[in-house]
């Protein structure tokens, strides 16, 4: 019985720091996190407008709060890998619009960030096809020197060639490094807007 209880006592004591840490942090960072919720309610489809989601919070904490909207929307902008990606950023670009109202500034600098995404997807596309041109040619020119007969483009997979892997990871690396940055550069311009 004396364990059970102890056990207990530990929960509460536990309970109790965590209360006494939650009124230590300052109401503009709980209104942030509470705009962050908001927005996972909006992304899940619990609500229809993120505006409507603000103007129903108290006039002194919105700024707080549309503050973590937006910071909780450029976490959902990366570089896409696929085309759900890209839906998705494009998809949170207009939604960031939408709770910026009529910022030009916003705006201008949302333009430019599906300009940098759909550069990147395009660059990425080049660079892969590039590569796989490349590494066919590599191959054909190998196959002519052992069999003496020039084989036929079509049939030769560069994508199975171990080099390709290994070229790709290095050449995607780098573009991903480089796409990065433009991006980070414009989402930090665009989290001090909602500053």
């Amino acid at each position: 019985m004396a364990e059970i209880r102890s056990t207990l006592d530990m929960v509460m004591e536990r309970a109790e720091r965590m209360a006494k840490r939650a009124v230590d942090v300052p109401i503009e960072q709980q209104m942030e996190e509470k705009g962050m919720r908001l927005l996972v309610e909006f992304m899940n489809g619990q609500h229809t407008d993120l505006n409507e989601l603000l103007q129903a919070e108290d006039p002194a904490v919105q700024m707080s709060v549309r503050k973590g909207m937006a910071t909780g929307l450029l976490r959902n902008i990366v570089l896409p890998r696929d085309e759900e990606l890209m839906k998705s950023s494009l998809t949170t670009l207009a939604s960031i619009q939408q709770l910026a109202g009529q910022d030009a500034e916003i705006t201008s600098v949302c333009t430019e960030l599906s300009q940098i995404l759909e550069q990147y997807t395009g660059h990425k596309d080049q660079l892969k096809q590039q590569l796989a041109d490349n590494i066919r040619t590599q191959l054909a020119q190998q196959l002519q020197q052992q069999t003496g007969e020039m084989p036929d483009l079509n049939t030769i997979d560069p994508t199975m060639h171990p080099e390709y892997q290994k070229e790709w990871d290095k050449a995607r690396a780098d573009l991903n490094d480089q796409y990065a940055q433009a991006l980070e550069q414009r989402k930090d311009a665009l989290l001090q807007r909602f500053s």
